[in-house]
């Protein structure tokens, strides 16, 4: 019989990629992770890594292991939502990841529901975008996420993983005057004005810096991007005192009117979808099922009238 414990080590290895991540992510020593898989390779009976560089990685029989260890532990997932469902009372600690506007505008409003219906669940609440935060998912970092997908950059479905729609997102533009400026331009006219002015975006390597950029290719220039965050206040901030443009979502404006002009963006291009993620088998535990439908609630009210931000603008 394996070690349970030691074949989680060879999975987290397989997707944190080093023994020192491994290491750092669990609180282990790298010389006890090491020590762990050298067990477990006699436990096996086989080599299970093999040295790349400075680096191991894993053989096509840890590999076989691995899978056998996903199915193993989606199993134990499930024993445990069967265990907590036949409890009468939700306890418990529900990890969640969130990116930024969701947890401002959907998050509390959700907790609210959850402390009223399971005053006994605890939950654990972690500010981080999806790039970090699914991968983290699925490595068991968290228990359930709230990501985003902006149009025309579809994610990537894990098959572990399960999602569900919580709503569409409105996107605008917005510009550097005041909010009430009368301005009707189209869409793409409002795009092409800002050809030569600074740009709040966020980072290199995200998704909604990518989406962006090509969104401005598509009107014809190349965004001068001076500002790189992925604090969506410090976008509005910079808006609001002209110093950069930026693409900013009406979640921003959960429970006040706009603070900049907004115009619409182009046709297909408008919304982003916002959604939860969970693994495959935690996706009927009694805690996940309450939250996403916490979030349900929140989104509810949310779009009936607590501001959708909506911009001026013609097709």
């Amino acid at each position: 019989m394996f070690d349970l414990h030691r074949l989680r080590l060879l999975r987290e290895l397989k997707h944190r990629g080093t023994l020192a991540a491994v290491a750092a992510a669990l609180s282990y020593a790298p010389s006890s992770v090491s020590q762990q898989l050298s067990q477990l390779e006699a436990e096996v009976g086989v080599t299970l890594l093999e040295p790349v560089g400075r680096r191991v990685r894993l053989t096509e029989q840890a590999e076989i292991l691995v899978a056998h260890t996903e199915a193993v532990l989606e199993r134990l997932e499930r024993a445990e939502a069967d265990i907590a469902t036949s409890l009468a009372d939700l306890t418990g600690t529900l990890r969640i990841a969130s990116f930024q506007t969701a947890a401002l505008a959907l998050v509390p409003v959700a907790l609210d529901v959850l402390r009223e219906r399971h005053p006994h669940l605890r939950v654990h609440l972690t500010q981080a975008e999806p790039e970090q935060a699914l991968p983290a998912l699925h490595a068991r970092g968290f228990d359930l996420v709230l990501a985003e997908e902006y149009p025309g950059n579809p994610s990537p479905r894990p098959a572990a993983v399960e999602e569900e729609d919580v709503l569409d997102d409105p996107l605008h533009l917005a510009l550097p005057k005041p909010p009430d400026d009368g301005c009707t331009e189209s869409p793409m006219t409002a795009l092409r004005s800002l050809a030569d002015h600074p740009w709040a975006m966020e980072p290199e390597g995200t998704t909604a810096r990518r989406w962006a950029t090509a969104l401005c290719r598509n009107a014809g220039f190349e965004p001068d991007v001076r500002f790189e965050t992925t604090d969506i206040l410090l976008h509005l901030r910079l808006v609001e005192q002209r110093h950069a443009a930026a693409f900013l979502p009406g979640l921003l404006w959960t429970g006040r009117h706009p603070s900049v002009a907004l115009r619409q963006l182009p046709r297909g291009r408008r919304t982003r979808r916002v959604f939860t993620a969970v693994r495959s088998g935690r996706s009927q535990h009694p805690a996940i099922l309450a939250c996403r439908d916490a979030l349900r609630v929140a989104a509810t009210h949310r779009l009936n009238g607590n501001g959708n931000g909506n911009g001026n603008g013609n097709d």
